[in-house]
């Protein structure tokens, strides 16, 4: 019993070593069968025809397999190019000839590397005839002729004439909008015609409303006299065109000196010199001087005020500053000019395209 299990033991040994060194002599073996074939198709053509050589390594997939190093527009031998190497698979490669000498070319065999071993293949051979001409026939042959020019037909025309009518008003519509966004215009202008108040009846709206307020029995005096003298300077400065919000009382007392009557300035001049007295001195005034004050500036605007000027405006067509300056208007106008501005680039380019294509 003790020999036959040392017996199985050795057996056993025996079949892994003869299973390894298999393993191991595989791949001398599949390389030692690889072998290189060549074929070529057609053998026979006319010149400058094209011939296609196809090279096949027969060799397992893991081999590494080195081709010929064949540039396009190589001599390949003497009288034949070289036109293309491709390899649509690992193990082809596809070699395309050409000739444009009539001849039998006698190919040199390929040689290849597989796995560092370099194999060889079979000679080929290839054909080419040139094309035969009857010299006997001669009126068949024609010389050269002249250039001829096509006729014009506007099919072939009309889709360049168009496309460059779209272009010119692409590029009418981007200047215009250019020029607006540079001027700070808006794109479509508007015409309006408002209505304004005469200097004496936006004062006497004013005055209203001091009256409404009832600032004339507040104990703010300094308040009331301010918005009564403000009332009257800008009444003064419209009606008379003068800067009187800038100057003093007794310096716009002198300017209307020569456009009213004593009397009425006499009681403008006290006015003035009150509200001086009450905004910086802090001098203190009666109610019923408040009111007789307040009467004054009624009677002055009366007595100075004019009727007969327009009480309608033309305004111009322009935007506010605040809508000039709009950043989100301007931007997209920006885009806009800029999507305009490729699109003209390109039909023009098209456009020189089509040109060159009809003409040429």
């Amino acid at each position: 019993m003790k020999r036959d299990s040392k017996y199985n033991k050795v057996s056993v040994g025996v079949k892994v070593l003869l299973l390894s060194c298999l393993v191991a002599l595989t791949p001398a073996i599949a390389l030692a069968q690889a072998s290189l074939k060549a074929t070529i198709e057609p053998i026979e053509m006319l010149i400058g025809e094209q011939a296609q050589v196809t090279l096949t390594v027969e060799t397992d997939a893991e081999t590494a397999i080195e081709w010929p190093m064949l540039k396009d527009r190589q001599m390949l031998i003497p009288g034949v190019e070289v036109i293309s190497t491709q390899h649509p698979t690992a193990n082809t490669c596809v070699i395309t000839l050409t000739s444009f000498d009539g001849n039998l070319y006698p190919l040199p065999p390929f040689k290849v590397k597989a796995g560092g071993k370099e194999l060889t293949s079979n000679e080929l051979a290839l054909k080419v005839v040139e094309m035969e001409v009857d010299t006997t026939q001669m009126n068949k042959f024609f010389g050269p002729k002249d250039v001829q020019s096509n006729p014009f037909r506007w099919s072939d025309w009309s889709l360049t004439f168009w496309l460059s009518m779209l272009m010119l008003l692409l590029i009418a519509v981007t200047y215009y909008l250019y020029t607006r966004l540079r001027a700070g215009k808006p794109i479509i202008a508007h015409i309006k015609i408002v209505k304004r108040l005469l200097p004496h009846q936006k004062a006497m709206k004013e005055i209203e409303q001091i009256k409404a307020d009832r600032m004339v029995i507040s104990e703010n005096q300094k308040e009331y006299y301010t918005k009564l003298t403000d009332t009257l300077r800008r009444y003064i400065e419209e009606r008379y065109g003068f800067s009187a919000m800038e100057m003093t009382s007794s310096e716009i007392i002198e300017r209307l000196m020569a456009n009213s009557d004593e009397q009425s300035l006499d009681e403008l001049r006290q006015l003035f010199t009150t509200a001086d007295l009450v905004k910086f001195a802090k001098y203190s005034v009666l109610t019923n001087e408040n009111d007789a004050n307040l009467v004054s500036a009624i009677d002055f605007i009366n007595q100075t005020k004019l009727e007969g000027m327009p009480t309608e405006e033309v305004v111009k067509p322009q935007l506010s500053e605040e809508e000039q300056r709009s950043q989100k208007q301007r931007t997209w106008l920006r885009i806009l000019i800029g999507v305009l501005s490729v699109m003209v680039v390109a039909l023009f380019v098209y456009v020189l395209y089509q040109l060159w294509l009809l003409v040429g």
